[in-house]
């Protein structure tokens, strides 16, 4: 069967992705928004579009009622997610089954088994995946807590079980930082996830982030579609994207080694839809399992473009009931794709949020590049959500050309009215370690110490405006001080932001 009308439960870039894929396979969309959303340019491409709340995501995007009375109210058969606010809720996914509205993702039943970091290592395990050693997140017991850190060695890793982004994590080096580092991320996946459950996992150093995207349909057909390398990262979320990882163009047999193992992992979550299975990546090309995302990922563009898939139909069709026609045998890859993700955001003040009205908005073209964007000139930035403007990909032949590409794309970036990270992509993308993809999860801070070394002072303000950038992404107000820190008054004045994506 194929749907008649599809809504759009997201906002920005993804929104207007999503509804570029219905439009290509002649179906109806319907647009949600916000208060501030109401002049979208998803609200514009969308057939319909129907108003759901006040700003603040808590009171729209994340009210499942609202979302399933707009898809009735309108007659969609079937509610995309797009990526965070309820893409990854099983109790969401539960409620449109429950309404007789199809979700276009996994099963509910999935998303709960891989929505706990514990669980999910526990599946991956079972599954024959490699795992870092870890704990089974019961950790009430302070003196066990102590015994088990000590046993797989410092320095370890404290993790939220619900978490994602980087909230409630602390990296531990010593037995005298582990209560405290144990309290605060508690305390911050209770703010962030309502749920203070965490777990110690051993702290692998300067891994690469490599994950793998996987493909499945409804009658247990699982492939993969190959690996993005995600390893340059600020605050653990990531920045910039590619695919074929430097790493396994190296390493051939690592990706039929890798790729066997995230859908084995899919597989023992009885999963079906696009979704991606997440690992770190040690020296020798030993890997382990993180996490798998029970959605469409962010940076899904990458491997659009060198596979010459596309996920978002394949994503409408299995969700219809089609059978997954593709063979793991008829997965090609073919050249080399970049994707950056162009922000509102300040390097140069620890990547803060930059909000305000584009008065100027000039994005590159040529052969090769792919631009998905939410935003236009005179759009206003909204400080409620997260700040990502665009995604730019390339493509090239082989990655030297795609690094190429992606440099002389950036040169013809132009945007004006607030403030962006694309001087910093130009210093990345022609930074030697770089080009050379010698990547792993630390490079951005090293290549900031190498670019200019910081004074204590610098050290200090860094630390000052970190945070302030994690109160933000609490949901706390900001103490009045942060009014004399240059480029934060603004958000001070809002004393809040919601960063929900991953």
């Amino acid at each position: 069967m194929a749907f008649g009308k599809v809504l759009i439960a997201n906002r920005g870039e993804i929104a207007v992705r999503v509804i570029r894929g219905c439009q290509e396979m002649g179906i109806a969309t319907v647009a949600v928004y916000s208060d501030v959303d109401r002049p979208s340019l998803a609200v514009r491409m969308a057939d319909e579009a129907v108003h759901i709340g006040p700003a603040p995501s808590a009171e729209s995007y994340l009210v499942s009622g609202r979302i399933i009375e707009a898809a009735r109210r309108t007659g969609a058969e079937a509610i995309h997610p797009g990526y965070g606010f309820l893409s990854e809720n099983a109790a969401f996914a539960q409620d449109c089954a429950d309404a007789g509205i199809v979700f276009i993702g996994p099963s509910a039943t999935s998303i709960g088994a891989m929505g706990s970091k514990v669980q999910a290592r526990n599946l991956a395990k079972e599954a024959g995946v490699p795992v870092l050693p870890g704990s089974d997140g019961d950790l009430a017991d302070p003196v066990a807590t102590h015994g088990f850190a000590a046993s797989i060695g410092y320095p370890v890793l404290i993790k939220a079980d619900a978490g994602g982004g980087g909230k409630g994590m602390r990296r531990v080096d010593s037995a005298s930082e582990l209560d405290a580092a144990l309290r605060d991320a508690s305390s911050e996946a209770e703010r962030s996830f309502r749920s203070g459950t965490v777990y110690i996992e051993k702290l692998l150093e300067r891994p690469r982030h490599i994950e793998v995207q996987v493909l499945g349909d409804q009658y247990g057909h699982v492939i993969h579609l190959g690996e993005r390398e995600c390893s340059i990262q600020r605050r653990h979320q990531k920045v910039i994207e590619e695919s074929p990882s430097p790493l396994l163009q190296r390493y051939p047999d690592l990706r039929a080694r890798m790729g066997e193992a995230a859908v084995r992992a899919a597989k023992a979550a009885g999963y079906y839809n696009a979704g991606t299975v997440e690992f770190l990546v040690g020296d020798h090309g030993n890997f382990y399992f993180l996490e798998m995302n029970t959605r469409l990922q962010v940076e899904h563009p990458v491997t659009e473009l060198v596979t010459g898939l596309d996920l978002v139909h394949w994503q409408l069709r299995i969700a219809a009931g089609e059978r997954l026609t593709l063979q793991q045998k008829d997965i090609q890859w073919r050249g080399s794709a970049i994707e950056c993700r162009l922000y509102a955001e300040d390097p140069e003040q620890n990547f803060f949020p930059s909000p305000g009205r584009i008065t100027r908005w000039q994005m590159p073209a040529g052969p090769g590049i792919r631009l998905d964007s939410g935003v236009y000139e005179n759009w206003t930035v909204p400080m409620e959500y997260d700040p990502l403007l665009a995604k730019l990909a390339v493509w090239g032949e082989t990655r030297d050309i795609a690094i190429r590409r992606m440099r002389r794309a950036m040169k013809e970036c132009a945007v004006e009215g607030i403030t962006t990270n694309i001087r910093f992509f130009r210093e990345i993308l022609a930074d030697a370690a770089f080009g050379a993809g010698e990547l792993h999860t630390g490079f951005i801070e090293e290549w900031q110490q190498r670019r200019t070394p910081q004074s204590p002072a610098d050290a200090d303000r860094a630390a000052q405006v970190a945070a302030y950038v994690a109160m933000l992404q609490e949901g706390k107000a900001l103490p009045a001080a942060a009014t004399t820190t240059p480029g934060i008054s603004k958000w001070a004045a809002a004393g809040r932001a919601e960063m929900l994506r991953g």
